[in-house]
């Protein structure tokens, strides 16, 4: 379904749905739209911005999605100051941290599906965060 703002020849301004765009030139070009303010049926579409069904309040946000890859992007941001990048080496530095002969930090690097299975098996604490580029660029 699509709205549309029509407007009839005395400039009267008014919404219709129509299933697409085509079922509005069919309707049109057989004369079956009038205006609901006088019944002219000289039709055409007016300007009109898209409706998003959002607040006006919410329209001042950003999208959700955006949102979502802005905390993950800062998230990211937070991990690469704060922990070491150990690399394709996190399996086995997550288990010497575990076992005492490393010193306890925050790391981050790759492990494959299997590695991260054993290391939950094992009982240590893993997560996997969705890792975005640093910018659209």
């Amino acid at each position: 379904m699509i709205l549309f703002k029509l407007r009839c020849s005395a400039e009267h301004e008014f919404e219709a749905w129509f299933r697409d765009g085509a079922a509005y030139e069919r309707q049109s070009t057989r004369g079956l739209i009038s205006c609901a303010v006088c019944g002219d049926t000289a039709i055409d579409k007016a300007p009109m911005a898209p409706r998003l069904g959002r607040s006006a309040a919410a329209s001042a946000e950003a999208p959700p999605s955006v949102q979502f890859r802005q905390m993950l992007r800062a998230l990211r941001h937070h991990v690469e100051t704060h922990c070491d990048d150990v690399g394709d080496r996190f399996a086995e530095e997550a288990r010497r941290i575990e076992r005492g002969e490393a010193v306890r930090r925050g790391i981050y690097g790759e492990a494959s599906d299997d590695e991260v299975r054993a290391l939950t098996e094992e009982g240590i604490e893993v997560g996997r965060i969705p890792w975005l580029p640093p910018s659209d660029a």
